[in-house]
């Protein structure tokens, strides 16, 4: 019998067309709203993103700690594990790994968590490159938007294969609402979602409100409850993590995964300059540390670099 995976998850852009303050506000607002909707329904929210948890622990720590305990519950799910979802193809492969790094140790020290989906809903396409990093990072899939079938021919889910033959399962998800669902009409497009697949098949439906925040209306709970209770095939509440210990692809893939709105560099060059300014500033000064306190004549500055790296990180945007 066909089985849908549905993963509730809320897309929050820290900065797209508003300024960090609102992105902030945006986060606390989804949170608190997801949170709040587990009084009343049996469902699993699933975030990730370190950037924006740190902001909740520091502006509202009881929130924090209501999160803490939906996680104990396995209502709340941590997703990805990453600081923020990058752009996937500029960064250095060294930045890539800083950037996983800095989740890893967040997640992990504040709940516990370490992922092993890792996660790129709005990234504008994937270099091969990222999947030896996944897989020697402690990650053995990836779930994805893009890039958009008119865009690339790729199978729905596959084996991506790097350059070294370190191997990740890959689904990249074809419906038109890439991770959000409408608000208020979450059960219509979950049967849709659904409809792509055969009665054999394991399925994966993204859904929530989650276009820049926000989450399933009341409404949307109560339909979607309803459906799975009536629905001629199984659909449960779940995480990429149980998504994927269900599915075998059966193909292989062994590039990058590009062309992907070709032209969106050129909208954002000057922070990509920066960033690789950045880049290159940052581990040629560890190098030059490196030797100088080889030599004893530095003494590491611990705080000073990890601020650093979470610069650089935030700056992968």
């Amino acid at each position: 019998m066909k089985k849908i995976h549905l993963i509730c998850n809320s897309h929050i852009d820290p900065v797209w067309m508003w300024d960090w303050e609102e992105g902030q506000g945006e986060a606390v607002s989804t949170f608190h709203q997801a949170e709040r909707f587990m009084e009343e329904f049996d469902y699993v929210f699933n975030h990730n993103e370190a950037l924006l948890y740190a902001f909740i622990e520091e502006k509202d720590p009881e929130l924090f700690e209501r999160i803490k305990n939906r996680i104990q519950q396995g209502k709340w799910h941590i997703m990805g594990g990453w600081y923020l979802q990058p752009d996937c193809n500029l960064p250095s492969g060294e930045a890539f790994v800083r950037q996983i790094k800095l989740g890893r140790l967040y997640f992990m020290d504040k709940f516990g968590a370490r992922p092993t989906t890792a996660i790129n809903f709005d990234s504008f396409g994937h270099s091969v490159g990222l999947v030896q990093i996944l897989r020697k990072c402690g990650y053995d899939s990836y779930l994805c938007c893009r890039p958009n079938p008119e865009m690339m021919e790729l199978p729905r889910d596959f084996w991506w294969v790097g350059k070294d033959g370190s191997r990740v399962k890959v689904t990249r998800t074809t419906d038109e609402n890439l991770y959000c669902t409408a608000f208020g009409n979450a059960k219509n497009e979950v049967i849709r979602m659904a409809d792509a697949y055969t009665d054999d098949e394991v399925g994966v439906a993204l859904w929530g409100v989650g276009n820049h925040g926000g989450v399933p209306s009341r409404k949307d709970l109560e339909e979607v409850t309803e459906l799975m209770a009536n629905a001629p095939y199984t659909i449960v509440h779940s995480t990429p993590e149980a998504y994927f210990a269900e599915l075998e692809p059966k193909t292989e893939f062994h590039h990058s995964m590009q062309p992907c709105l070709i032209g969106c560099y050129t909208a954002m060059q000057s922070i990509k300059q920066k960033h690789i300014e950045l880049e290159n500033k940052l581990f040629t000064t560890e190098k030059l540390c490196a030797f100088a306190k080889l030599g004893g004549l530095y003494q590491w500055n611990h705080e000073a670099f990890h601020q650093a790296e979470k610069a650089l990180a935030a700056m992968e945007f």
